[in-house]
């Protein structure tokens, strides 16, 4: 790839995705009820020696949606207060915007498709994204709709480790406990982990970065 625009080198890494660390903090564990109060997004580049890194982190406090269910369990495990003057929290529809119109930018230099949401534990994290995106009747948002890379099947591979404080540590990353269960530092802790994973499998079994590849929706 030598004489290649840097920065679209990533596009040829997942088969025309762009890998964007996801995490988001709840006021529980139904994403048709209960309130999406954090996201944060960490999309993840090659630089000019092919190595994956990151880029910086997209973050947002989110409003309660009208009508939400605030589990008060969930929001004593997070110690977040939805309310709180200070976390000066945007609309659901307009925290979607602070954080999608980055990556659709990041697309468009990156030449990739479409992004596809990298977190622990996927699952939660997209549906919570999908029923948001369904609530402000947006059309499309940047991630594949049911596609994802999971930092827990990733870490038991690796490490024999599916819990993310755990798998970091293996790593050899610092975990600082009274930091967790904030989008933004669990976010950059699991971009942390899925780069070094990718790149020592990468160092160890170099990656054929073709260019071309088929772009499809399964």
């Amino acid at each position: 790839m030598s004489g290649s625009d840097p920065i679209k080198r990533i596009s040829k890494r997942f088969r025309g995705y762009l890998p964007v660390v996801v995490d988001v903090e709840t006021a529980g564990f139904n994403p048709d009820i209960n309130a999406l109060l954090e996201i944060a997004a960490v999309p993840i580049v090659m630089d000019e020696s092919g190595k994956l890194v990151a880029r910086e982190t997209i973050s947002c406090h989110v409003e309660p949606f009208h009508n939400s269910v605030l589990d008060p369990k969930s929001l004593e495990f997070t110690g977040i207060d939805p309310f709180h003057p200070f976390r000066l929290a945007k609309p659901e529809c307009d925290a979607l915007k602070h954080i999608f119109d980055p990556i659709d930018q990041l697309l468009k230099e990156t030449g990739c498709t479409r992004a596809i949401l990298v977190g622990h534990n996927p699952f939660f994290d997209l549906g919570f994204i999908k029923s948001a995106v369904k609530r402000c009747g947006l059309k499309k948002m940047p991630f594949h709709q049911f596609s994802s890379f999971d930092t827990a099947t990733l870490g038991g591979l690796a490490y024999g480790q599916t819990v993310l404080a755990r798998a970091v540590q293996a790593a050899g990353i610092k975990w600082k406990a009274s930091e967790a269960h904030s989008a933004v530092y669990d976010t950059e802790r699991t971009a942390d982990l899925f780069i070094h994973i990718i790149n020592k499998w990468d160092e160890a079994f170099p990656p054929d970065l073709a260019p071309d590849y088929v772009d499809s929706n399964d």
